[in-house]
């Protein structure tokens, strides 16, 4: 960036989308600063220093001014539009890093009073659309894993999903963590890329879908389906059930997977999953998806799979314009002796359509497989 002609706070361009107002940072915002960067969500999820302080606060507005003064990076408060020139109440902060060809990172927070609105995917669009039209040519966001509210905000402004990337970021507490890479082009529309998936409740015949819960970790059993039949990471253990839950919550916030718990409808107690999803890109952008599911032993012997196949096969092919997928095909895959699996895919209608004599498993062995698919009941 080219140094400004004009000494901070004039320097900064006033954007404003009718909505929210970008403006300079000031005095006034001092004490909404420390009430954000002392926020328990705030210091979950940023790196900002511990026992914030005002004179921290003071600190940094200098380096806000000195950003902008010496063409380094570039922060805006956000604000709220009540008036002409909005209300002047701090609502948080984005900031726009240049960096080489082009390119810009992004990175913004919220006061809690700010929070739940859309305003943070409007300040996107606004901050992003100056940097193009500026000739910038990529913004890129990245957050710690597991920041829905971040990735929420990103995914709205259109930015793509990309990559998790190891032990990317420094938490506030000074350890490295995992990130979230999401990026958003010149030319890319500035609108969800895909629907998040939020699982419907489904009941019949003694079975509950739901979304799954924290609490559910509760109700985890021993595994003991033969390591050729379902993939390890499939199954949660005590020791894996964060991970893992995180994982079905990001596969749903892309919009790749439908997940549900298969619970009992007496007691509502987790008795394993089902899921309908895509290997790539999401369940919206073709007419084929795959179904699995798994249940705990405590599960078994009462048709409980057979159940929450047919429900989920019901959402699958059910149109987009009554809340279900609109699906035109699913598919399955099993080991060719897993034969409680293969009576769930024949008792829900699937056809086998192809056998492998020699497929990998999720174990890593080799051995016959065989194929399935099911299509939409026809219409006419």
């Amino acid at each position: 960036m080219v140094k400004s002609r004009m000494p901070f706070p004039d320097s900064v361009p006033i954007l404003t989308d009718g909505v929210v107002r970008l403006r300079p940072h000031g005095e006034a915002d001092v004490d909404r600063i420390v009430d954000q960067c002392t926020d328990p969500e705030s210091l979950r999820w940023t790196q900002v220093p511990r026992g914030y302080s005002a004179h921290m606060a003071r600190e940094w507005l200098r380096d806000i001014a000195q950003g902008w003064d010496e063409g380094g990076d570039q922060r805006w408060a956000i604000e709220e539009v009540t008036g002409v020139d909005g209300d002047g109440l701090f609502l948080g902060s984005i900031d726009l890093r240049p960096r080489d060809a082009g390119r810009a990172e992004i990175g913004y927070g919220l006061h809690p009073q700010g929070r739940g609105r859309g305003l943070m995917a409007r300040t996107l669009r606004l901050v992003c659309q100056f940097w193009f039209d500026a000739g910038g040519k990529r913004v890129d966001w990245h957050a710690e894993r597991g920041n829905f509210a971040s990735w929420g905000a990103a995914r709205a402004a259109g930015f793509e999903f990309v990559a998790t990337l190891p032990e990317h970021v420094a938490h506030g507490e000074g350890h490295l963590v995992d990130a979230w890479f999401a990026s958003l082009g010149r030319d890319d529309p500035m609108e969800p890329r895909s629907e998040w998936v939020t699982p419907p409740v489904l009941e019949g015949d003694g079975i509950r879908l739901r979304e799954w819960r924290d609490g559910d970790i509760e109700s985890i059993e021993s595994s003991d389906h033969p390591p050729h039949f379902v993939p390890a990471r499939a199954i949660p253990t005590a020791e894996t059930w964060g991970d893992w839950l995180m994982r079905r919550r990001l596969f749903m916030a892309r919009g790749a997977s439908v997940n549900w718990c298969v619970a009992d409808s007496e007691s509502d107690v987790a008795l394993g999953e089902v899921l309908v999803f895509v290997h790539d890109g999401a369940l919206a952008d073709g007419d084929t998806a795959e179904l699995g599911y798994f249940l705990y032993p405590r599960g078994r012997g009462r048709g409980a799979a057979r159940i929450a196949a047919r429900l989920a096969v019901g959402h699958a092919f059910a149109a987009r314009g009554a809340g279900g997928l609109g699906l035109r095909r699913l598919v399955a895959e099993t080991a060719a002796d897993n034969a409680a699996s293969n009576a769930v895919l024949t008792s829900t209608g699937f056809s086998r359509w192809g056998h492998e004599a020699a497929a990998t498993a999720p174990d890593g062995s080799v051995g016959p497989a065989d194929h399935w698919e099911l299509l939409t009941p026809s219409l006419d």
